[in-house]
C-alpha cells in the first residue's frame, strides 16, 4: 500500500564554527526554519519543526510558504535524502525524487553510462538500467553523442538525458520542487506530455510551487509552512482561497 506518515518530524542543522550573523542569515535562508545559537561556535538551524503528515493513495499534495520556509527539507526528508533529527518518518512505495535531475551522473563519463549510472542510483538493477538504454537514447535526443564523455555536452543535453532517466521508470510517489522544463520548444512538449503522463499514473504527488494555476491544476491538498512548520492544510482551494500565498 501506497502511503507517507511523519509524526513530529524535526530536522535541525548543527553548524560547527558558524561565527556571525552574515553567516545565520545565510543558512536560514538556504535551509529554512529558524536559527538558535547552540554554544559560541555552533548554530543550529531548525529546518522543521514538529512536521506531521499522512497522505493515501490519490492525494495530490502541494507545499506552499515563502523562499526558507522549509519545502525543500520536508522534500528531502520524504525522498529519503535527509534523515529526521527526531521523529518518525515512513514512506511506503517507490518514490520518484525529481528535485536533483543530475544527481549520481558523472560528467567523465559518457551518456550511455551514465544511464546505467543514474538508473542504478534511482534504484534500479544493473540489468533495469541497461535495458532502459535504447529507449532513453531515443527520448532524449543524443544520437552520437550519447557515446562522448557527458562534459563536452551542452547544459540543454545533460538536462534532457537526466529527464530521460529521471522520468522512465513510473514510481508510486513523485516529488517535485516546481514544474520541470526542457529544452527547446519540441523537446519541451514532448517532455510536458512524458511528465504528464508520470503524474497521471502516480499515486501520491507532493509539489511545491509559487504558481497558484500549477498547483490547482496538480493538486487537491495543501499544506502551507512557516519557519519550518505547517501552520494551515486543508484542500487546495482552502488554502489558496485563504490568502496564504501572499503571507
Amino acid at each position: 500500500m501506497t502511503s507517507i506518515r511523519l509524526e513530529n518530524v524535526h530536522v535541525t542543522y548543527p553548524i560547527y564554527n558558524g561565527r556571525g550573523r552574515s553567516l545565520k542569515t545565510t543558512m536560514f535562508r538556504r535551509v529554512g526554519g529558524s536559527v538558535q545559537a547552540g554554544g559560541r561556535d555552533i548554530i543550529n538551524v531548525h529546518a522543521l519543526k514538529g512536521i506531521d503528515l499522512q497522505l493515501n493513495a490519490g492525494d495530490r499534495l502541494a507545499l506552499i510558504g515563502h523562499n526558507g520556509a522549509g519545502k525543500s527539507t520536508l522534500l528531502r526528508v520524504l525522498s529519503g535524502a535527509c534523515e529526521p533529527s527526531d521523529g518518525l518518518a515512513e514512506i511506503q512505495g517507490k518514490v520518484s525524487s525529481l528535485l536533483d535531475l543530475g544527481m549520481g551522473m558523472d560528467p567523465e563519463l559518457t551518456g550511455r553510462e551514465n544511464i546505467i549510472l543514474r538508473g542504478v542510483f534511482l534504484g534500479m538493477t544493473f540489468a533495469q538500467a541497461r535495458a532502459l538504454v535504447p529507449e532513453i537514447i531515443e527520448f532524449s535526443e543524443l544520437g552520437p553523442y550519447v557515446d562522448l564523455p557527458m562534459r563536452t555536452y551542452s547544459s540543454g543535453m545533460m538536462l534532457r538525458l537526466a529527464f530521460g532517466v529521471s522520468t522512465a521508470v513510473r514510481p508510486d510517489i513523485i516529488l517535485l520542487d516546481e514544474m520541470i522544463s526542457v529544452g527547446d520548444a519540441g523537446f519541451a512538449d514532448k517532455a510536458q506530455a512524458r511528465m504528464e503522463e508520470m503524474l497521471m499514473q502516480s499515486r501520491i504527488l507532493v509539489l511545491a510551487s509559487h504558481d497558484p494555476a500549477t498547483l490547482k491544476k496538480y493538486c487537491n491538498k495543501a499544506a502551507l509552512l512557516r519557519e519550518g512548520q505547517i501552520v494551515a492544510s486543508g484542500t487546495i482551494e482552502e488554502i489558496l482561497n485563504s490568502g496564504s500565498m501572499g503571507q
